[in-house]
């Protein structure tokens, strides 16, 4: 089976004509004929016949996408992870759907979530080693990347669910900032931290990707619009041309594993070594405050979203939902207000950081993939950059000793997506020399 191809390759060879559509998306389900045995990735796929029927013309063309399944789909049952909804076929497409197919882009099939993106975990497996997880909630979109079948995956992430699994599954992972990416039409964890994002095998792929899929028009009510990512030099994408990095320790780092421990710290060693500044930073109490605002405000929402499910369907909605509902009734509405009123204050408190800071690097998790399939790996590290909504992303950088990848987290200031993706890509570049 030949190696697979990354977004920017398979665009370029098709629109040179070196590459047939038909041909790429045949080599695309071969893949996926061979590996969902094991991997099970998807809920649904396309067949060949309908793929090939599908593809347009523009700069996705004949690119197959993953689309995780709480992302509405006209043509695919939509489950959100839940029986409820087994059957489920919407009547029209997500917008970001729409946007992949009105640019030629190709729906390759539905990619396993947990339940309604919570913790109730499906059956997809890591593609480095079956007996250990893939990640959540985005589970079969980071390992449909990860294994080669497509080079595109959407995913969503409302405390960890793209950096986590992309971490897990040694891919990158890109989650924009708050609002700058379409969510009509996707099922909601929590209206105030969901995001969507992508996951790609290289930084210049999701770079793409979000260029081609962002907002573009304020056509939601917290939808937030960014100027096209131009591709252009380090040296003109910073205010300094020396890049500054600030490496966060955490209240939690005690959670992290030895061989995450020194991932972070080679990773900082490569980007010195490469010419940036590296300064270790803490931040005050009032930005862990909130981890917990972050549960509040998901519990809360959770509670008014589901409320109709456990009505109707309490029988079919499982336990780690009902748990969540549950603490999201018994929250007065006071400590719902002070969640998001620290929200609002946070994201405009870090960018004190920000002006000292080009990006902040950080662990993805706390280390390799744990075993087994039941737990999709603590979202800790991921979670303050949700609740805030800056922009952040997971690049691999190596394997443990268990031969399971291991990587990082940058982040970037509110939406300076520009700046934290040039800085992403000096990163890779720098991760690229060494290996």
């Amino acid at each position: 089976m030949k190696p697979a191809l990354d977004l920017l390759q398979a665009y370029e060879q098709i629109q040179k004509k070196q590459l047939k559509v038909d041909d790429y998306l045949a080599q695309c389900v071969a893949r996926a004929d061979k590996l969902e045995p094991v991997l099970k990735a998807f809920t649904v796929r396309a067949p060949l016949e309908e793929l090939q029927k599908q593809s347009g013309s523009g700069p996705l063309m004949g690119i197959p996408v993953a689309v995780k399944d709480i992302i509405a789909t006209k043509d695919f049952v939509t489950a959100n992870g839940s029986p409820i909804y087994k059957d489920f076929t919407p009547s029209e497409d997500a917008e970001i759907v729409k946007k992949i197919r009105a640019l030629g882009g190709v729906i390759f099939g539905k990619s396993v979530t947990t339940e309604f993106a919570w913790r109730n975990a499906g059956p997809t497996t890591n593609p480095w080693n079956s007996t250990h997880t893939p990640g959540g909630s985005s589970s079969g979109s980071a390992a449909a990347v990860a294994s080669g079948i497509v080079p595109l995956g959407l995913g969503s992430q409302t405390a960890g669910s793209i950096i986590r699994p992309a971490a897990f599954c040694g891919v990158v992972g890109y989650k924009a900032s708050f609002g700058s990416v379409p969510r009509k039409g996707v099922h909601p964890v929590a209206d105030s931290l969901d995001h969507i994002g992508f996951f790609t095998r290289s930084v210049a792929d999701a770079k793409y990707a979000f260029n081609l899929l962002r907002n573009t028009t304020a056509d939601e009510a917290d939808a937030i619009v960014i100027h096209e990512l131009l591709a252009k030099p380090l040296s003109e994408a910073l205010s300094n041309p020396k890049p500054r990095i600030g490496v966060l320790k955490t209240p939690f780092d005690d959670l992290l594993s030895q061989e995450q421990i020194k991932t972070v710290q080679y990773a900082a060693s490569l980007l010195e070594k490469s010419g940036a500044h590296i300064e270790e930073i803490t931040l005050p109490q009032m930005f862990w405050d909130a981890i917990e605002a972050l549960a509040v405000l998901m519990a809360y929402e959770a509670a008014v979203i589901h409320e109709g499910h456990l009505k109707k369907f309490p029988e079919l909605v499982g336990a780690d939902i009902k748990e969540l509902v549950a603490k999201g009734n018994a929250l007065p509405e006071e400590d719902y207000i002070a969640a998001r009123n620290l929200q609002k204050t946070l994201r405009l408190s870090i960018d004190e950081y920000f002006q000292r800071f080009d990006v902040i690097l950080s662990s993805p998790a706390t280390g390799e993939a744990p075993k087994g399939l039941g737990f999709t790996g603590n979202p800790i590290f991921c979670s303050l950059w949700s609740f805030i909504g800056n922009p952040a992303i997971a690049l691999p950088l190596g394997k443990s000793s268990n031969g399971l990848p291991l990587g990082i987290q940058l982040v970037g200031n509110y939406m300076e997506d520009e700046k934290l993706l040039n800085m992403a890509q000096f990163a890779e570049e720098c991760f690229k020399a060494e290996s």
